[in-house]
């Protein structure tokens, strides 16, 4: 039985994937370990983890797979500094250093640590064949076009390329400086938030303005032509050579300066999130329709960065000249690891594909899942108070309760999640129907900003009523944004008409106004028995207590923080905020349960965390 094991790291994400006989047996991003968020050091722990669940030992592994070429992507970084020759030095000195340290050794750094006794072959497909791989070799398609668009790989940005079987094909692509990813990246740098971390914070934002700028970045920033392909004009930017995204001459076009992170969000923000991403969209439109054109494909599979731009995606699925779309769920730079092993088996080896009726992502729970003696040995030593449940369906009812009665729930149960995303596994829920619980949340529980939205995760057999989702018949990994359906909004557009920016806030506008946008829109999780049964069974319950059959969904952790991945991460993060209760395995915790003594040893547990 082949044993493939696929690695990515050193730039945003980094990430391990361990494929047995063309299965992906286990994912997960190093950052859960390390609890420091975006880490992109080597990931030592992932790699540990997948080689346990796998129950092999380093010597086992048939391939090590690196989700991109090094030295292609060296021989990009200096062409580019030759080219742009003297500006830039800065930048030079302070890259080199490193690429010479571990990027451009990656061998040795392949050998060391948990492979040390590997000693087998190293392949290195390339970055956006990676990507390609992860969105086509997953899906429940026999054929499919697919487009990867990100920052940069080692040269390309945006690909198309076509699946069929067990092959791919790059068909036409898009090289650096010219990058829909790092145009997106210099308005999230422009408006205050972390490039490569804070783009879903500037989509976030985006309804609360108008594009009125949108025609001014057609005009001066980028070109784009009839196929998709386009140009940007470099005089505006930095990013090539520098080390800022944007310069002097892009803040003199919009008529403001660069936003500092945590100041006031005004409303010349707004619009620019607005413009920014109304041209995202049509870019990546205008690029679909043409991969339909030269691949004559009717079905789509998507990855890099800008997949996880859910808002773009749901444009994509209703305007889109494709039937079908499919999304990676972990479509950043960790999710190369599962695309580079998964390339490896099938694209260089020659092994042929089992489709999947819903795809062999395993509804993306490829992570670590612990064991109730472990949760209990844990608990009893921390000395908290909890409950045990032996009947699945009676927990699930009594969470269920607690939700309607007004709680915040924080889920821990099963394997964690492969991807940025919390389907249920590692998740904070809520009542969608309280129109309090989006401020409840955003403020006192995750510590972020009060404009974010969260997401309803809604029974499978009910989303058609309630989101205009078109022709796409599940939306299992929160990856496409759908506007509320008329017969469950509220009549509030003379109100919010009255309003700008964060005042929109105050209005509700829906039946489920705690999982409804100011544009009316939801980040839509459809939610299944056969990949998520016990998450199912909970919203189940809800439904059968309150007639209402979705819950709100937000990931388990805290602004600065990854996403927990042990118990003790969850106890912890449960501890020291302000949520009501904790689902972990077959336990429940009720906060007001809790010793007056283990409150206040978790009340400094805030203060470990950058929040910015």
């Amino acid at each position: 039985m082949p044993n493939i094991l696929g690695v990515s790291a050193f730039f945003h994400d980094s990430g391990a994937c361990l494929v047995q006989d063309g299965e992906i047996i286990a994912a997960a991003q190093e950052e859960r370990f390390t609890r420091k968020k975006h880490d992109d050091s080597f990931p030592v722990n992932a790699i540990q983890y997948c080689l346990e669940e796998a129950q092999i030992e380093a010597g086992e592994i048939d391939y090590v797979v690196f989700y991109e070429k090094p030295l292609l992507k060296f021989e990009r970084l200096l062409e580019t500094y030759l080219s742009f020759a003297p500006r830039g030095f800065l930048s030079f000195r302070k890259a080199i250093p490193v690429w010479l340290k571990k990027k451009l050794f990656m061998e040795r750094e392949l050998r060391m640590g948990p492979l040390k006794n590997y000693h087998g072959p190293l392949v290195f497909p390339e970055h956006h064949e990676s990507h390609a791989a992860s969105a086509f070799f997953p899906s429940p398609f026999e054929s499919a076009a697919i487009l990867t668009i990100d920052g940069v790989g080692e040269w390309a940005t945006t690909t198309i390329a076509k699946g069929s079987g067990n092959s791919i094909e790059i068909v036409k692509q898009l090289n650096f400086p010219h990058s829909l990813g790092l145009l997106y990246s210099a308005f999230t740098y422009f408006l205050g938030f972390k490039v490569n971390s804070g783009e879903y914070k500037l989509m976030g934002l985006a309804p609360y303005g108008q594009p009125k700028y949108s025609q001014l970045i057609w005009e001066h920033l980028i070109h784009l032509n009839d196929d998709g392909s386009f140009r940007l004009n470099l005089e505006y930017f930095d990013y090539p050579v520098g080390l800022k995204m944007t310069n002097r001459k892009f803040a003199d076009l919009f008529g403001c300066s660069v936003r500092r992170s945590e100041s006031e969000i005004e409303q010349i923000h707004m619009d620019l999130a607005a413009s920014i991403q109304n041209v995202l969209e049509e870019v990546v439109l205008k690029i679909a329709h043409h991969a339909y054109e030269v691949t004559g494909e009717k079905k789509v599979c998507l990855a890099g960065g800008v997949a996880l731009n859910c808002v773009s995606n749901g444009v994509l699925a209703r305007n889109g000249p494709f039937d079908e779309i499919w999304v990676q769920p972990a479509s950043g730079d960790a999710g190369g690891s599962l695309g580079s092993a998964l390339f490896c088996w099938h694209q260089l080896l020659g092994n042929s594909r089992q489709l999947s009726r819903l795809d062999s992502q395993k509804g993306s729970l490829l992570g670590p899942s612990f064991s109730n003696y472990e949760i209990r040995n844990l608990l009893q030593k921390k000395g908290a108070i909890f409950k045990e449940y032996g009947d699945e369906i009676e927990q699930a009812s009594d969470i269920a309760e607690l939700i309607k009665q007004q709680c915040v729930v924080g889920l821990h149960h099963g394997r964690m999640e492969f991807g940025p995303r919390a389907l249920g596994s590692r998740s904070i829920l809520g009542d969608p129907r309280s129109p309090e619980m989006q401020k409840v949340m955003n403020l006192k529980i995750k510590f972020r900003e009060s404009f974010r939205p969260f997401a309803p995760s809604i029974l499978k057999s009910h989303m058609h009523a309630y989101f205009m989702t078109g022709n796409v018949s599940e939306s299992p990994y929160m990856l496409m944004v759908a506007p509320v359906k008329a017969e469950h909004r509220l009549s509030c557009e003379a109100e919010l008409d009255e309003v700008e920016g964060l005042e929109k806030l105050l209005i509700p506008r829906s039946k489920i106004p705690a999982v409804t946008h100011v544009d009316f829109s939801a980040r839509v999780q459809s939610v299944d028995p056969e990949r998520s049964p016990f998450y199912c069974r909970i919203i189940e319950a809800f439904y059968e207590k309150t007639g209402c059959p979705m819950l709100i969904n937000t990931s388990f952790n805290i602004r600065g923080e990854p996403i927990v991945c042990t118990p003790g991460d969850a106890f912890r993060c449960f501890m020291g905020t302000h949520m009501d209760v904790l689902v972990v395995g077959a336990f429940v915790l009720i906060k007001s349960e809790q010793p007056k003594g283990l409150k206040e040893e978790f009340v400094s547990y805030l203060e470990e965390f950058e929040l910015d």
